[in-house]
């Protein structure tokens, strides 16, 4: 079964890596993927949630940091080094299958900590203001999903590594908003719903 499970990972993979090449993604993937690229992001965030909403503002970078130190810490250095298995980019046997797309790393591949980061920290978002911004959820999602996909096009990551941090990251980020809203609910209730 696990061996069966192996082989359709490995052969999505290539259907994602190999089979939907081409120049566009060729140079769009490795830019989602790399963090530099969402650093303005990041900082206006910051700015705009302490601008916005104050202290709270303070208490959601905090929170969002905190959401990004458990997911991180989960996927890099409980499951990674648990599980230690090999990137597809570093696999002898199957590397020379791969379009190497980006630098490989010397580190494990499941779960993808890509994946399991950006979807905690979107789904903490949702939690947070998808009844204030109609577009949160859509826009956290594609932005979550955009970064864990290229993963597995630049040949860092199995298309296994990246579902299985997507739920992980998945429940942290409910689990996180979840804590938020319950010690916090005065954010929830002070402001309505966007239409």
């Amino acid at each position: 079964m696990l061996e069966q499970i192996i082989q359709f990972d490995q052969e999505l993979f290539l259907l994602i890596n190999r089979g939907l090449g081409n120049t566009v993604f060729d140079w769009l993937l490795p830019i989602l993927r790399n963090p530099f690229t969402w650093s303005p992001l990041y900082l206006f965030l910051i700015i705009f949630f302490i601008k916005h909403y104050g202290k709270t503002g303070i208490l959601i970078v905090a929170c969002t940091l905190i959401t990004f130190g458990i997911s991180d810490a989960t996927s890099s250095h409980l499951i990674k080094k648990s599980v230690k298995r090999v990137r597809p980019c570093n696999d002898v046997v199957f590397k020379s299958e791969v379009t190497l797309r980006a630098r490989c790393g010397s580190g494990f591949s499941f779960t993808s900590s890509h994946a399991t980061n950006h979807f905690a920290m979107a789904m903490f978002w949702i939690v947070l203001f998808r009844r204030k911004w109609r577009h949160a959820l859509w826009l956290c999602l594609v932005w979550a999903i955009s970064i864990s996909f290229s993963q597995i096009y630049v040949g860092v990551h199995y298309p296994l590594d990246i579902l299985s941090g997507a739920i992980l990251g998945t429940l942290i980020g409910l689990g996180t908003g979840t804590l938020f809203k319950r010690f916090y609910p005065r954010f929830f209730e002070n402001e309505h719903a966007s239409n």
